[in-house]
């Protein structure tokens, strides 16, 4: 995607909230050819069959066999099913009407050992089966490689994302898939949300391996100042190693390109103050150019340096040099936006008065007043500015990089999930027309509903309701409406 597209990105959004102000359609004929529209899904949380065809214990599994970690107790032992169900999945897909699936790669599936075992024919088999079916009905596949799953035995070996050893790991999965798969895979992720990832499971505690250290948690190991820094270093790097690999041996005859996912959390001042308008930027350079700046340049933000000092860890020249352009595209995955006071100048809580976190508080209100409406998950509210906002400080900041919105969503409150028919989701309806569905390259969260992660069956992101006792797949209004708007004769009006 060149430089002119980057910037019709940014019209597009403009174009759609004023739409919206009007009460005007906005059409799929309203864009060019080459505009993707698309669904995304993630390995662990659709495909079940944990155990099947030689795939070994994940991650995610041995951290769900205990209940407590997972809201509701579940697990993606099962899933959807989609590992059973995958050609019903592909044609509920093509009858949406969409250019392209993003989908990820299960690490334990095909290489249930990692480097220290041998690849999974059954694994590779699937993946393969999944692709050709995709690419027989016209759709365009963006890949995953490393989407917070994977084997077990790399976490007792040595400790996973905490040792440089994954780094080794990583690069023999990701040159494993590009060797497999790369004749048919043109788009390529390296991770996703390695951002999300750590803050999640090495400085609150919640993801496995659910590390931290007090005010962040209560766990029973960790350092949640230190650690994340380190696990998002090796993350960087591993892809930069991957990433060097692809250009030097696949990349000019698979023609694909290849990027990252960041979590896009979008921060805005608490008040018009300077304090928290700077409190504002640092957010957005330790949590954003954490990962985007050394990719793009080469190093970490120079506020992360200012603050961290030495914690922070240093690329060597040569590391530098690799790091740096190391991506064709950006993924965008924007749910939420939150605002920003500065704890350099006032007095805070006990975790926004650290330097991990870049001296600032995050809250969702200002003056008693919510940011944005709720949704079923507790810090993510409805804020359509949030998304404009972030595409135009993505473009400003990396010099027009290409970018996907690779996730972008929405949960209905728990409330209306028990109380309401949840076939009829205007909301999330109204969320797709306001909040990102006129951005090029924009994929729809999630396809079905399906296990959240630490919140399990809870949240439902799904176009489709999974039936947990049957595990049939039907539609919701949103489904209906996605279909209708990728139809050039789109006409039909859901909210009234």
């Amino acid at each position: 995607m060149n430089d002119i597209m980057i910037g019709f990105v940014l019209l597009l959004l403009l174009v759609a909230a004023q739409a919206s102000i009007n009460g005007n359609t906005i059409k799929r004929s309203d864009f060019p050819d080459g505009f993707l529209f698309g669904v995304s899904t993630s390995a662990y949380q659709i495909e079940g069959a944990y155990l099947e065809d030689g795939k070994s214990v994940n991650n995610w599994d041995a951290f769900s066999l205990s209940p407590s970690n997972i809201e509701d107790g579940g697990n993606g032992f099962v899933a959807d099913d989609h590992y059973h169900r995958y050609l019903e999945d592909i044609e509920t897909i093509q009858s949406l009407g969409v250019d392209a699936y993003r989908f990820s790669i299960s690490w334990a599936r095909v290489l249930p050992r990692g480097r220290f075992g041998e690849v999974n024919p059954n694994g590779i088999l699937f993946y393969n089966k999944i692709l050709d079916d995709l690419l027989l009905r016209g759709i365009t596949p963006f890949v995953t490689i490393y989407h917070h799953d994977f084997p077990q035995e790399l976490q007792d070996r040595y400790g996973s994302w905490l040792s440089p050893l994954m780094q080794e790991d990583y690069v023999h999965f990701a040159e494993t898939c590009f060797k497999n798969f790369g004749d048919r895979v043109k788009h390529w992720i390296t991770i996703n949300e390695p951002n999300l990832f750590t803050q999640m499971a090495y400085k609150n505690g919640k993801y496995p391996p659910a590390r931290c250290s007090p005010p962040f948690g209560n766990c029973s190991a960790g350092n949640s100042d230190i650690e994340p820094l380190v696990v998002v270093h090796n993350m960087l790097l591993a892809h930069g190693k991957a990433m060097k690999i692809y250009r030097r041996d696949y990349q000019q005859k698979q023609g694909g390109i290849v990027g990252v996912v960041v979590d896009c959390l979008m921060y805005e001042p608490l008040t018009e103050n300077d304090l928290d308008q700077e409190a504002a930027n640092r957010g957005l350079a330790f949590y954003i150019g954490w990962v985007l700046d050394p990719l793009i340049f080469g190093d970490y933000p120079s506020e992360m340096r200012q603050y961290l000092g030495n914690q922070l860890p240093r690329f060597s020249s040569s590391e530098s040099n690799f790091m740096k352009d190391s991506i064709d595209f950006i993924g965008v995955n924007h749910y939420t936006t939150t605002y920003a006071k500065d704890c350099i100048h006032s007095t805070c809580s006990l975790t926004g008065n650290r330097t991990i976190n870049g001296f600032l508080d995050t809250t969702r209100e200002r003056d008693g007043i919510p940011i944005g409406e709720p949704t079923g998950i507790e810090v993510m509210r409805i804020v359509p500015r949030g998304m404009r906002e972030m595409i135009e400080y993505l473009k400003k900041s990396y010099d027009n990089k290409p970018m996907f919105v690779t996730e972008n969503g929405y949960s209905e409150p728990l409330a209306e999930n028990e109380n309401q028919n949840v076939l009829q989701d205007n909301k999330r309806v109204e969320y797709h027309k306001i909040d990102g569905a006129d951005v090029r390259g924009y994929f729809v969260w999630t396809l079905m509903d399906d296990f959240e992660w630490v919140h399990g069956y809870l949240p439902t992101f799904g176009l489709y309701y999974v039936d947990r006792e049957t595990l049939n797949r039907i539609p919701k209004l949103s489904a209906r409406w996605y279909q209708d708007f990728l139809n050039p004769q789109y006409v039909r009006e859901y909210i009234s």
